[in-house]
């Protein structure tokens, strides 16, 4: 029997076949109807017949891992180098277990030279470990003590990139718990730059660069200064240019991103929009990182007010094949944005989900309190205020409330409390337009003279407050004049 599968194959009589092109399907299935649907009924012969179709088919398609292609740029230009050291290193060890002693070397030096121009400290140690062991045995004495010494500078080496990775790593994890531990891992990652700035100088291995290339990027992040984060990957990008940093390392496309995002946020839009389009063709439509960089891509084009092209990319992110294979939170946000822009310009398409439904039932807040959450709310609110809906605009504005007093105390969130407190004032003014309007300008000027906040503080505006504002005070204006014709009927 072959260790491979045959995903050409049409025909349904073989059930390795099946099995693999049912979960290669959209439909989710149980496996009590997986046993069913391949073997008619369920009974405990065929859910042990089921057990074992099961492992021979992980076994082959854990085998076509082996025939992988690693060669397109749009994936991690490191994958194939690494996995090319891998590969040698695993021939290498084979041939030395059956004695060929010859080959093994030369295939053990060649995978040497690749870790060495790759900057793989790990692979560098591995070969010449390899090649110590080999030369003992060989005695080759000459030889020995040459590699032997090579050995014992990169085994230093690593160590002290282990270091500066364990480093790294600890700030990582402690960027990825709740807001609050962002906000004093911001206070500290200045000291855990100079720390990684030192590991550097001392051994100047790609992996320390890289370290503190990620370091930088995350404290202005965390702070919000995008305009540093945008020399950051630009100086970064021309040092790449240059050939000054590893070729066959540095993630390029990880670093548009973060150029791309920092516009964003940086409210440089145009320009952002500009490089989303020239960029997305670096990122391989398989690949989540695709979906990701998109999700970005549209949300320049709703700020830069290109309701047509944030069309364009929602059809294209919805026609992807891949689509389906997103996190849940992903599918959701992408739902978000679709219901916010039939929320603003409602005549571009038909849309896909049901708008009042989607309202009702999208959870108002996530647990860790981060996120879209006041994106929500703020759809929520516009939704029944278009609707004209009281009773459901106040318990919206009750949530409001809730949701500034516990989550939105901080300075930094200072422009989600002004435009909260602008909805507040519709109300108040009893959603008078034209008193809205001017009582609000104050608030207004605040909110466009407002930073953005840093990463650390988590709020998403998927529409700029300032053009929310005035989508406000546009349905304020058509709910007066609807009124006042409704009341002038009402006369008659």
């Amino acid at each position: 029997m072959p260790p491979l599968i045959d995903f050409s194959a049409k025909s349904s009589s073989n059930k390795e076949i099946d099995l693999v092109q049912m979960l290669g399907g959209e439909q989710q299935a149980t496996q009590l109807q997986v046993v069913k649907a391949l073997y008619t009924k369920v009974n405990s012969t065929n859910q042990a017949a089921f057990r074992k179709l099961k492992s021979r088919v992980q076994k082959k398609l854990l085998n076509h891992l082996y025939f992988l292609d690693h060669t397109d740029p749009r994936h991690l230009i490191s994958r194939r180098y690494e996995l090319q050291c891998l590969e040698l290193f695993h021939q290498a060890n084979i041939l030395f277990r059956e004695s060929e002693f010859e080959l093994a070397e030369r295939l053990a030096r060649k995978c040497l030279r690749l870790a060495l121009d790759g900057e793989f400290t790990q692979y560098t140690v591995m070969s010449l470990g390899f090649l110590r062991d080999l030369y003992a045995q060989l005695r080759r004495p000459t030889q020995y003590r040459t590699i032997s010494a090579q050995l014992v500078h990169y085994q230093n080496v690593a160590v002290v990139e282990e270091q500066a990775k364990n480093v790294y790593l600890g700030v990582r994890m402690e960027q990825a718990q709740t807001v609050r531990s962002r906000r004093v891992l911001l206070n500290e990652l200045s000291e855990h730059i100079t720390k990684m700035e030192a590991l550097h100088r001392k051994i100047n291995t790609y992996n320390t660069f890289e370290y503190v290339y990620r370091l930088q990027l995350m404290r202005e992040e965390l702070s919000g200064n995008f305009e540093e984060i945008i020399k950051i990957t630009g100086t970064t990008e021309a040092l790449f240019e240059e050939g000054k940093v590893n070729k066959k390392r540095f993630d390029t496309r990880f670093n548009k991103f973060i150029s791309v995002w920092a516009h964003l946020r940086g409210r440089q839009v145009e320009h952002g929009l500009r490089l989303a389009e020239e960029y997305i063709k670096d990122f391989h439509p398989s690949s989540a990182n695709w979906f990701y960089f998109l999700e970005h891509y549209m949300l320049l084009a709703l700020h830069a007010k290109e309701y047509s092209k944030a069309y364009e990319i929602l059809r294209l992110a919805r026609k992807n094949p891949y689509y389906g294979k997103q996190r849940a939170a992903a599918i959701q946000r992408w739902d978000l944005f679709e219901v916010y822009l039939h929320f603003i310009q409602p005549e571009g398409t038909a849309l896909r989900l049901q708008f009042s439904q989607f309202i009702q039932t999208v959870p108002d807040y996530s647990r860790d309190k981060q996120g879209y959450n006041v994106a929500i709310l703020v759809l929520q609110f516009l939704y029944y205020l278009r609707q004209r809906n009281l009773d459901a605009l106040l318990t919206r504005l009750e949530g409001l409330r809730k949701y500034e007093q516990n989550h939105l105390r901080d300075p930094a969130t200072l422009r989600s409390q002004l435009f909260f407190r602008l909805l507040l004032l519709t109300v108040r003014e009893d959603f008078a337009p034209q008193a809205c309007e001017k009582k609000g300008q104050s608030l207004l000027n605040r909110l466009r003279e407002a930073p953005q906040p840093g990463d650390a503080y988590a709020e998403s505006e998927i529409i700029p407050y300032e053009d929310l504002w005035a989508l406000t005070l546009n349905i304020l204006r058509v709910n007066a004049e609807a009124q006042a014709a409704e009341e002038a009927e009402h006369e008659r």
